[in-house]
C-alpha cells in the first residue's frame, strides 16, 4: 500500500461541446489536468469555450451534473 505522500492524482477532465457548421474546425473535444490545490482541485477552461462570452465582464463557471446521462455541464453565469 503506498502511503498518502507518495500517491498521484492522474485525472483528466473531457468537456464535450456539441458544434454547428459554422464553426465546425473547432475541436469537439477538450483534455484538461486537474490540478491539486490544498485541500481542494482546480482546472483550466480552455479558451474556445469562452468564444461568446465578453471577457471584460465577470463570470461564474457553473458545474452541473446530470445523473441520468452521467454527464457534465458548463455554463457561465455574468457577475452583477
Amino acid at each position: 500500500m503506498m502511503s498518502k505522500k507518495s500517491q498521484h492524482l492522474n485525472i483528466s477532465i473531457l468537456i464535450r461541446i456539441k458544434i454547428n457548421k459554422k464553426i465546425s474546425k473547432m475541436p469537439s473535444e477538450f483534455k484538461r489536468k486537474l490540478y491539486k490545490r490544498g485541500s481542494s482541485f482546480e482546472t483550466t477552461i480552455p479558451m474556445p469555450l469562452l468564444f461568446a462570452l465578453d471577457l471584460n465582464k465577470k463570470y461564474n463557471v457553473v458545474f452541473s451534473y446530470d445523473t441520468d446521462a452521467n454527464k457534465w455541464y458548463i455554463k457561465f453565469e455574468e457577475l452583477k
